[in-house]
């Protein structure tokens, strides 16, 4: 009968670190508050909710770190070392897109959307891609381009170097000149590119694309 209230039985140590507040354990008839109870199911959510978001942040910061880096890359141009496409209209086949001047233009030689057409740039080593830039039209002058029809909506194919491929689709503006979009991917070997809609597109005008380029980090500076 040592045991009482005046002498309450010691908690294991498990529970007296659950219970920081080191409370007394009801007797037998004692019904604790409902509150308590509340209480430490809150806490269990609460910690159980913690332990997820910093495993989350854990798990997260490897791409957070890339992607900063990323941001703050400076950008050096990526040429293609060979490129194929669909079909050509003659005299302005796929390499006119990738020759860096924006006067020569690649065209599918059919008229209308040109949907399913597609243009394909492959790296003979495994690059690292950052943005990428589309010059619509055939230059990027503003009087060329009511002269062809202009890609709109085009769907981009990424082939890495273990044979995995990704889609991504680029929106186009309706407009004149080079247009860059982010375009992260690693360890790329081909990129293509299929046309989805055109604007301007009927029977007498074809989809003109005078340049595709590509940017990754620059290693200028690098040891």
């Amino acid at each position: 009968m040592a045991e009482g209230p005046e002498n309450p039985t010691r908690l294991p140590w498990w529970r007296r670190l659950l219970d920081y507040r080191n409370r007394e354990q009801p007797w037998a008839g004692d019904r604790p508050r409902l509150r308590h109870q509340i209480g430490r199911i809150l806490r269990w959510v609460v910690l159980a909710a913690v332990l997820a978001l910093v495993g989350w942040a854990l798990f997260q910061t490897p791409t957070a770190v890339s992607a900063v880096r990323d941001h703050f890359a400076k950008r050096a141009p990526l040429n293609p070392d060979s490129y194929k496409a669909s079909r050509s209209f003659p005299q302005h086949g796929p390499d006119k897109a990738f020759d860096v001047v924006s006067n020569s233009w690649w065209g599918p030689g059919v008229t209308q959307s040109a949907k399913g057409e597609w243009l394909e740039a492959r790296f003979r080593d495994p690059v690292r891609l950052l943005d990428i830039g589309i010059t619509p039209g055939m230059s990027g002058r503003g009087e060329t381009l009511t002269k062809s029809a202009l890609p709109h909506r085009i769907e981009a194919r990424i082939t890495t170097d273990d044979g995995k491929t990704t889609i991504r689709e680029l929106n186009l503006d309706q407009g004149a000149g080079f247009q860059r979009h982010k375009f992260r991917a690693q360890n790329v070997t081909a990129v293509r590119f299929t046309i989805q809609s055109a604007y301007g597109a009927n029977g007498k005008k074809q989809v003109a694309i005078a340049e595709i380029e590509f940017f990754g980090p620059s290693k200028a500076g690098r040891s």
